[in-house]
């Protein structure tokens, strides 16, 4: 397992995450952190929690509007692997998951 410090709205959080998956886990904490720096510049400094949530539904929103467009590709006659589809959506959730309850607990 490997340490990495990551850092959301100007405080730095350890998380321990796979070997080799560190850069990845950079990449997806700075995306969130972008993210967050938006919203700030939107509504203010709200909260760590409150920040988190609103940055957790935006992305909730854009996998649902994912959703409805693969649902339209397939409908179209396009072809997309529902199971490797749902296995990264799920992924994802539980990271997104994982990620609301190490901020809370900070």
């Amino acid at each position: 397992m490997a340490n990495v410090t990551v850092t959301l709205n100007g405080r730095n959080y350890e998380l321990t995450c796979n070997d080799g998956q560190e850069a990845h886990l950079k990449e997806l904490a700075g995306d969130l952190d972008r993210r967050v720096q938006e919203l700030v510049k939107t509504v203010g400094q709200a909260g760590e929690s409150r920040l988190l949530l609103m940055v957790s539904l935006l992305i909730a929103d854009e996998l649902a509007d994912a959703g409805a467009e693969i649902d339209r590709l397939q409908e179209q006659g396009g072809a997309v692997d529902e199971s490797t589809l749902t296995a990264s959506i799920e992924r994802l959730a539980r990271r997104i998951q994982d990620i609301a309850a190490r901020l809370e607990a900070a």
